[in-house]
């Protein structure tokens, strides 16, 4: 069973938005659950400060080191994961996450403001990730998709669980096209080797075409699966 445990300055984004779905069925079933900790509740002062400007000048404020250190002493062991969602950290990827969603246990920062006081993230051994190159106004709603990646692959989340193996990013490859009923929609048909019902050939079709999208899409997963090859 995986346990999250997620520091926030709005904890009432989350509870609703993850009780649905395939994560309300996991959570059920016990394969995941979700602790959701205020960093307010963890100020010093009645008016529960959690912030304030940066030395050496500076737009915006940071999250106060002594405020968030004592909200994740409380409440994380020392050999817990915690995880920094920011802008600066490594990119995740499909490797990590798997990886990742081996653990028993994993907390998650949410960032505000300019983010976190660096002196938080060395003392708490704090590791920093990136969902993409593009700036959220806040971690909760990256966390969001950094839980959602995690709950997937823990084992009886999905239903068909050889579906991940054929996924985007697995052998660094994109995904082939997929196609349903109706066999022609405004003037576009499926591919007929997908009718063919010889298996060799439909998954060689297939291969081909994550091999196309990935290197007109994504040349620096190409290279990889190239130099993999």
């Amino acid at each position: 069973m995986l346990k999250v445990k997620l520091f926030t300055l709005y904890p009432d984004l989350f509870p609703g938005l993850l009780d649905v779905g395939i994560y309300k069925k996991a959570k059920e079933n016990k394969k995941w659950s979700l602790e959701v900790i205020n960093i307010r509740d963890y100020a010093f002062d009645s008016n529960r400060t959690v912030d304030d400007t940066p030395f050496g000048g500076g737009s915006g404020m940071l999250l106060k080191p002594d405020v968030v250190a004592a909200a994740i002493d409380k409440n994380v062991t020392s050999k817990d994961k915690i995880i920094y969602l920011s802008p600066k950290g490594k990119k995740l990827d499909q490797h990590t996450i798997k990886s990742l969603s081996k653990l028993k246990n994993i907390n998650i920062l949410c960032g505000h403001f300019e983010g976190v006081d660096q002196r938080l993230l060395e003392t708490r051994n704090i590791e920093e990730y990136s969902i993409g190159d593009f700036i959220l106004s806040g971690g909760e709603s990256a966390s969001f998709v950094f839980i959602d990646a995690l709950i997937r692959l823990l084992p009886g989340v999905l239903g068909n669980e050889s579906s991940t193996l054929e996924e985007s990013f697995e052998n660094n490859l994109l995904e082939y096209p997929q196609y349903t009923k109706p066999r022609e929609w405004e003037g576009k048909k499926v591919p007929e080797v997908l009718f063919s019902g010889d298996h060799a050939k439909i998954k060689g079709w297939r291969l081909s075409q994550s091999e196309a999208i990935t290197r007109r899409q994504r040349p620096d997963l190409w290279k990889k699966y190239i130099e993999k090859k």
